[in-house]
């Protein structure tokens, strides 16, 4: 693509050069540099791209894009000045692969908790419905039947016009996108078109990067406040950031609630380990899911849906034929009649949901242990959070190690440990290998106890010291059952 096609629709300050010169390929990390490609400086949190601009040219960038020219400048490249090169990197993305975003109907979600499993849910349905659709997750990122294993909650602007480009041209109409905080703030949406923009919840997460809870909550309002005229915004009205983020936004505004009045309306009617039955807006209908904020991602499943003209009876049969997400409320019986639960919950709404739902559904004869940890390297504050609410809805709580990272597991456990309140204090135990405080569960667990092993959900690894170990919490589980069972 030639330069001047690259930069349509975004505000140059200035051009050194040949604007007339055919782009190869757009990148943004020096290392990747090749003949005729764009090389764009963005200022990073550790290294500013900048610095970067001498050597990207040896290796044959044709153009820059930057937010200051170099001292020195080569006559056979073309420099161009944009106000904040960041922003611009994702328009020039978007352009370089056709504005896919625009072609495809975009859907994101955005939210602490519920992210990964809305956008998955919304995959599934729609599969459901007949349609092929590309879905880019924490978890896994798919273009029809085709997965794509994933790195980050929101890939670099670059990668994501890339596959939604591919699923353009694979047929699919729609795609669905786990919106994170990180990639709200480091504008790896920049330049993307939502059809739908839909929010879950905001709660305690991440505030080792955002520093504050305000500075979170401004991040996630930007995604709305940035929606186009003609996109749909809906909000969880039962959360009390729900109406925060429409506030400004240009999008036409919907709601939804379990709670109060909302366009669309969500209440449980029977709930139990093997599902639900539900009432969405006056409709009847049973699902293998099950917990309280299941019902909240489902109804954000239906309204978003529904917004996109799908008719409510056809979405609810979708919905009835849906699977659970991969460690997401994911439950088994061993043959020994012990009940397990792996749970991705690692902050303490998420926590709070999980036991909250276990507690409502079980009949109290039955002894509830969990298992649970915090990651090293994150949001400290959380910590002890974490440990009042497992010591408190647990009968038995097992501290561990989750991904310590280049953290110690046992003063991670201790600042959990802070939280627990006196009278909770004989209701648990520490075990820093996660493996051992799973194995002690199963040792202490009777036929019908139910164990939870929460924090790490359909993660495969141990993040210890920079390396990832092999270790899946469901695999564990079966594996220690076997060998303890004999």
């Amino acid at each position: 693509m030639i330069i001047t096609e690259l930069l349509k629709r975004i505000p140059v300050l200035e051009i050194h050069g040949d604007d007339t010169h055919e782009i190869s390929e757009l990148v943004f990390d020096s290392r990747k540099v090749t003949e005729n490609s764009l090389y764009v400086a963005v200022r990073g949190t550790v290294a500013d791209g900048h610095s970067y601009i001498a050597s990207s040219v040896e290796k044959g960038a044709k153009a820059v894009v930057c937010e200051d020219f170099p001292e020195t400048l080569n006559e056979n490249v073309t420099y161009i000045k944009v106000k904040d090169s960041s922003k611009a990197l994702g328009h020039l993305a978007s352009n370089f692969y056709g504005n896919p975003s625009q072609t495809l109907k975009l859907i994101g979600v955005t939210g602490t908790n519920g992210k990964t499993s809305v956008s998955t849910l919304l995959f599934d349905v729609f599969k459901n419905l007949g349609y092929d659709s590309a879905l880019l997750s924490t978890v896994e990122i798919r273009i029809g039947e085709k997965i794509i294993p994933a790195t980050h909650t929101t890939p670099d602007v670059i990668t994501i016009n890339k596959i939604l480009a591919q699923a353009v041209e694979e047929g699919c109409e729609f795609a669905f996108m786990e919106v994170s905080s990180h990639g709200i703030a480091q504008n790896r949406i920049e330049g993307l078109h939502f059809k739908v923009a839909g929010f879950t919840n905001l709660t305690h997460d991440h505030l080792d990067y955002h520093k504050t809870f305000d500075e979170y909550l401004k991040t996630k309002k930007r995604f709305f406040d940035e929606l186009e005229d003609t996109a749909i915004a809906i909000t969880n009205v039962d959360d009390k950031n729900g109406m925060v983020m429409l506030q400004n936004t240009k999008a036409k505004k919907k709601s939804y609630a379990m709670k109060t009045m909302a366009d669309y309306h969500g209440k449980s009617l029977e709930i139990d380990f093997n599902g639900m039955l539900l009432n969405f807006n006056g409709k009847e209908f049973w699902t293998t899911l099950t917990g309280k904020f299941n019902i909240y991602n489902l109804l954000l499943v239906f309204g978003i849906a529904s917004e996109l003209g799908f008719e409510p009876d056809e979405i609810l049969q979708a919905i009835s034929k849906l699977n659970r997400v991969s460690g997401r409320f994911e439950t088994f019986r061993s043959d020994g009649g012990i009940f397990f639960i792996v749970d991705y919950a690692h902050t303490p709404d998420a926590l709070e949901n999980i036991l909250d739902s276990i507690n409502d559904i079980r009949t109290k004869n039955e002894r509830l242990i969990t298992v649970f940890g915090c990651g090293g390297d994150r949001d400290h504050s959380k910590r002890p959070e974490m440990g009042n609410i497992a010591t408190k809805k647990s009968t038995l709580a097992i501290i561990t190690s989750d991904n310590p990272r280049t953290e110690d597991p046992a003063q991670i456990i201790k600042e959990i440990e802070a939280g627990v309140e006196p009278q909770n204090f004989s209701k648990y135990t520490s075990i820093p290998d996660r493996k051992e405080a799973i194995k002690m569960a199963i040792k202490f667990a009777e036929p019908k106890d139910i164990v939870l092993v929460a924090g790490k959900g359909h993660e495969n690894y141990q993040d210890i010291n920079g390396v990832k170990h092999h270790f899946d919490d469901k695999e564990t589980i079966n594996e220690l059952w076997k060998l303890m069972s004999k």
